[in-house]
């Protein structure tokens, strides 16, 4: 990708992912030249359950209108009719799962306006990716360098391939080479995901593999709480597999040596779910999952999304524990702010040479807009972590009072936010 930096102007997407795939769509919807440059040979499957609350289709239907019906035709809720708006059910991980407590029956949450929906990663990439043309994505391009000037941004690549653009956007997960980038000058200690002290190991059954070990526990999405382990599970792929996750408290530390995965033996994964305080379901499930332990990470502090012409989006920005399925929504709200930042941009490049200035303004607009959401997000899932471990400093393992903070609307403030209102004020500030 070449430019000319007093007409032309073009972004340079790192990462393949919820994020990176988002904001390229709302790049081609807006006809602004881009280039998606992934480091893995093809699009990823990793994490295979994903979905998106009611503020991430909001911010989706802004951004390419199409996405929508095709996304309903692949994603699936709970199964009985009448727990649509439930976004999970609380239980308990010991043997009985609760049913003797008082709760029981009235532990669900979520909204009447919410509706949940969950996919399959693998499915929902492919029809994010149908939107955006074959040619702008460029795989096995593993980024190792960044530098900019006052007139664009250069990215050197492992394969020795050196590309520029106007403005680069990473959105490289959580161990993001962009965020380095972005915070090494300033905030060094901010650049390494930090381990939250917990795995989990998961998997994908088909569902009547899970029905045979849960029966109708299946039908509505659960968390299982306990001391030190839990579970979360719910339904995939139109109702025809099981996604779970059965999650580990750790104080060891993680050894930074296996990366973001440690594979262990059977016997090793089995141990960690032994003892009287799990029901024995749960080890009926652990025993069809990899010994794999995926180690759970999060940037608990971002004090900037940008440098300069650079600025990061979803993990990279603000990766977040899983415990509130909340993270893909915030990549798209990211790629639909920037999009429309990056697009007031480009317009004002063409009447102006002061192509920087335009840049690090609408840069510094979005990042105003966007971080102050995405960090309370982050905090609010660390929060639901220790209340699933039973680890919450003022609740602890009282279920009732876990109950009444996840019942009274607690996610209004995420699922319902006025995102349109978000791309207004960031535009205002970019340009009153």
């Amino acid at each position: 990708m070449t430019t000319d930096p007093t007409h032309d102007f073009s972004v340079a997407i790192v990462g393949a992912g919820i994020g990176g795939l988002a904001l390229a769509m709302g790049l081609h919807k807006k006809k602004i030249p881009f280039i998606i440059y992934e480091d893995a040979k093809e699009y990823s499957t990793v994490g295979a359950g994903i979905g998106f609350a009611p503020n991430g289709l909001r911010a989706m239907d802004l951004i390419e209108p199409g996405f929508r019906p095709l996304y309903e035709r692949i994603c699936v809720g709970n199964k009985p009719a009448d727990a649509q708006d439930v976004f999970f059910e609380g239980l308990l991980l010991k043997i009985g799962l609760g049913q003797d407590q008082s709760w029981y029956g009235k532990s669900a949450w979520g909204h009447p306006d919410f509706n949940r929906k969950s996919a399959h990663r693998k499915i929902l990439l492919d029809i994010m990716t149908s939107f955006i043309p074959p040619e702008n994505v460029k795989f096995n391009k593993r980024l190792i360098e960044i530098q900019q000037d006052s007139t664009k941004v250069f990215l050197k690549f492992a394969d020795g391939d050196i590309a520029q653009a106007s403005v680069l956007a990473g959105a490289d997960g959580i161990k993001s080479t962009v965020r380095a980038h972005v915070l090494n000058p300033q905030f060094p200690e901010q650049v390494a995901p930090v381990y939250a002290d917990a795995y989990c190991y998961r998997a994908v059954i088909p569902m009547a593999d899970a029905e045979a070990i849960l029966g109708n526990l299946t039908d509505v999405a659960k968390f299982y709480f306990g001391h030190k382990r839990s579970a979360v599970t719910y339904r995939i792929s139109e109702g025809r597999e099981f996604n779970y996750l059965l999650c580990v408290n750790d104080a060891n530390g993680w050894e930074m040596d296996h990366g973001m995965t440690n594979t262990v033996t059977h016997e090793i994964m089995m141990a960690d779910f032994q003892g009287p305080g799990v029901d024995n379901r749960f080890r009926q499930l652990l025993a069809m999952a990899n010994p794999t332990q995926w180690g759970l990470f999060h940037h608990p502090k971002t004090s900037t999304y940008c440098r300069g012409r650079v600025a990061l989006l979803g993990d990279s920005a603000h990766a977040s524990l899983p415990f509130q399925a909340a993270g893909a929504a915030q990549c798209v709200e990211d790629a639909l702010v920037l999009s429309n930042v990056l697009e007031a941009v480009s317009k004002l490049s063409r009447q102006n040479s002061n192509t920087e200035a335009q840049i690090i303004a609408g840069l510094g607009a979005y990042d105003a807009v966007r971080r102050p959401r995405a960090q309370k997000q982050l905090e609010q899932s660390a929060e639901v972590a220790r209340m699933l471990f039973f680890q919450h400093e003022e609740v602890g393992d009282n279920m009732n009072q876990i109950l009444q903070i996840l019942q009274q609307g607690r996610f209004n403030w995420l699922w319902f936010h006025d995102i349109r209102e978000d791309v207004n004020k960031a535009l205002l500030m970019f340009h009153p």
